[in-house]
């Protein structure tokens, strides 16, 4: 099916790796420009240089932190001069930190909260006018099931990530009379460069693939694997795509099942 994204502009934070360079990828497969952003400039570079070219989709690149505020609006604004506009809006930067509530400082707290909520806070608000000259403007915000069924060793980042959710369904309400929708994306496991991290930090003797498998019965997930970036990528190009044009507010999960409330 074509998902009518040829020739829109889609921005796309944390776009070095992971979630962010497969919805890239996959854009860019689709006929879409993308304004690709991520804290390393060099690091984003080389990433989507191994990405296949096509004479009518363009990429733009800049190094930007998603909490400076300044910078994003920098980003955006140079972006949608150069690719002719914004259409569309992916915030993916983030991360997750690995500590019960006993273990986590009080400014640890207070980075995962400002890095959910501003990383999204800023980059909308820097694209909202753009946004609004698009035929067919959306916002896909990468969240987590965390967010909805919080676990006790990620107490911090579930909280952030259940105050992420509830603001992207204001801003679904909030940016309905301007015909801009909101949506999310709510990961479980998926194999990205965190979990190789904790795979090659865990002294285990366990392969990858065994080390995976053994990690998705202990959380339960009734496909018993981790989910790829590519996977991903899929429902977050679906809800971008004009074909999805009456639906905002809504958030879907991709976690194989793993999702344990009704």
């Amino acid at each position: 099916m074509d998902l009518a994204l040829a020739g829109k502009t889609v921005v796309v934070t944390g776009a070095s790796s992971g979630v962010g360079l497969a919805t890239a990828k996959a854009l860019l497969a689709e006929g879409a420009h993308v304004a690709a952003c991520a804290r390393d400039k060099t690091r984003l570079a080389a990433a989507l240089a191994t990405l296949p070219k096509t004479d009518k989709a363009r990429v733009f690149t800049a190094a930007c932190d998603v909490l400076d505020a300044d910078a994003v609006a920098s980003f955006v604004d140079t972006a949608a001069a150069d690719l002719g506009g914004i259409d569309g809006v992916v915030n993916n930067a983030g991360r997750s930190l690995l500590a019960r509530i006993e273990e986590t400082s009080d400014a640890q707290w207070r980075a995962e909260l400002e890095l959910k909520i501003f990383s999204v806070l800023h980059v909308v608000r820097a694209a909202e006018h753009h946004l609004r000259r698009s035929t067919a403007p959306a916002v896909v915000n990468v969240n987590a099931i965390l967010s909805r069924q919080p676990e006790s060793k990620l107490a911090a980042t579930s909280a952030a990530r259940a105050a992420l959710l509830n603001l992207s369904k204001t801003l679904a309400a909030e940016l309905a009379p301007c015909g801009i929708r909101v949506n999310s994306v709510c990961l479980g496991l998926v194999d990205t460069g965190q979990w190789r991290r904790r795979y090659e930090d865990s002294d285990t003797n366990l392969t990858w693939d065994d080390w995976t498998a053994e990690l998705a019965r202990d959380r339960g997930i009734p496909l018993g694997r981790l989910g790829t970036a590519d996977e991903v990528a899929f429902p977050i190009l679906a809800l971008l795509s004009p074909r999805a044009s009456y639906i905002t507010g809504s958030a879907i999960d991709v976690g194989g099942g793993v999702a344990r409330y009704v």
